[in-house]
């Protein structure tokens, strides 16, 4: 885990390792949502980037009469 400072300015720097692991970028956009009291941040990406993402999911779900 790790912990960060907000500055007088309100800035946050995020940990290279965390940084790396999610390959962000400097100039990357990330949605930053308020959720069950904590602050969660949530690289943008194009739609371009997210094709094939779900490839493998099982879709095998029973489905209400009225869904289909």
């Amino acid at each position: 885990m790790h912990t960060v400072t907000v500055s007088p300015k309100f800035q946050i720097v995020i940990p290279s390792t965390i940084r790396r692991s999610l390959d962000i970028h400097s100039g990357e956009k990330l949605e930053v949502i308020p959720y069950r009291g904590r602050i969660e941040l949530v690289p943008v990406r194009e739609m371009k980037s997210m094709r094939g993402f779900l490839q493998g999911i099982d879709t095998t779900i029973e489905r209400e009469g009225d869904r289909i």
